[in-house]
């Protein structure tokens, strides 16, 4: 497993907003996606409330179109699930709503998976429609009174996609022949986004390694009943995951970060599953190191509110 430490940082005085900022491109994800809730009428709503003794326009209530426990319909939902955490393992948070970072080397093979999961939505979205008949069947025996045929497209093709498109997040460079000044600000703007998100990846990254060593060091401490914790490979492979994942999308503006990363990569270099459930010495001694690994992380967490990213002169 490579360390984080062997990657070549940027050379250069680049702080590391800076670095995000030559070195990242925006990217969004984005959905159409059937609703399949509905607010009832005011007449239904004052029919459900006479039930109650109550007044209709007091009542909250809706209805649910279709049975989203339908395997068909779990299947495209489950697209979309690892659509979302594609997007995000490969990316780092910005401070804009739909909008994440990856970097420009990625943007192929991000743009190739992508259209893969969009090419898996339809098959699923098809297979969907064959059972919509019985679907909507389903749901005018449910709702009784309150099915209404007019609630319903004719078909489930095209009422779910995925989108992708890579905004710019920079000021536009004809802004800087119309109003040097108001171009100025503007860079200021996007300086300061970029600072926030080398924070948000700050953030993310320390709050993902603390859960993550946390659960291991749990699972490895103590027993049940005088027998050894039961625990998942995927407590250790997705620790090993986790480092791949920051030494790809680590932007090194926090050395402090950074050496907890690495210590905590030496502590179960090598270590399969199979050997913790094997060795006591071995739960223990994992154990212990990860225990020291998440104290400093604790301290940090508390610290993180109070300390500011310091910019470098351009």
């Amino acid at each position: 497993m490579t360390s984080l430490l062997d990657e070549p940082r940027t050379a250069g005085s680049a702080s590391p907003s800076q670095r995000l900022q030559t070195t990242m491109a925006a990217a969004r994800l984005s959905f159409t996606w059937l609703g399949v809730r509905k607010t009832l009428t005011a007449a239904q709503k004052n029919q459900a409330a006479d039930s109650f003794g109550a007044e209709g326009k007091f009542l909250s209530a809706g209805k649910k179109l279709l049975d989203t426990s339908h395997p068909a319909f779990k299947a495209v939902t489950a697209i979309r699930g690892r659509a979302v955490a594609y997007w995000k393992g490969v990316s780092l948070p910005f401070p804009e709503p739909g909008v994440r970072l990856i970097r420009q080397n990625s943007l192929t093979d991000f743009d190739d998976q992508i259209a893969a999961f969009r090419a898996e939505l339809d098959e699923a979205v098809a297979e969907l429609d064959r059972h919509y008949d019985e679907l909507r069947s389903a749901a005018r025996n449910r709702l009784g009174d309150l099915f209404d045929a007019s609630d319903y497209p004719p078909s489930l093709i095209g009422a779910f996609a995925i989108e992708h498109d890579f905004p710019s997040v920079e000021p536009p460079p004809y802004l800087q022949q119309l109003s040097p000044e108001l171009y100025r600000q503007e860079c200021e703007r996007v300086q300061a986004r970029f600072d926030e998100a080398v924070r948000l990846a700050e953030a993310a990254f320390m709050e993902e390694l603390a859960k993550l060593v946390e659960h291991l060091t749990e699972r490895l401490s103590g027993d049940v009943d005088g027998k050894p914790k039961v625990f998942r490979d995927s407590a250790v492979e997705n620790l090993a995951e986790f480092f791949e994942r920051f030494r790809q999308l680590n932007v090194g503006s926090n050395e402090q970060l950074d050496e907890l990363v690495v210590r905590a990569q030496q502590v179960i270099r090598g270590v399969e599953p199979q050997q913790l459930r094997d060795s006591q010495s071995l739960r223990q001694q994992v154990s212990t190191q990860l225990s020291s690994v998440q104290s400093a992380l604790d301290g940090l967490l508390v610290d993180r509110p109070r300390r500011n990213i310091q910019r470098r002169p351009r």
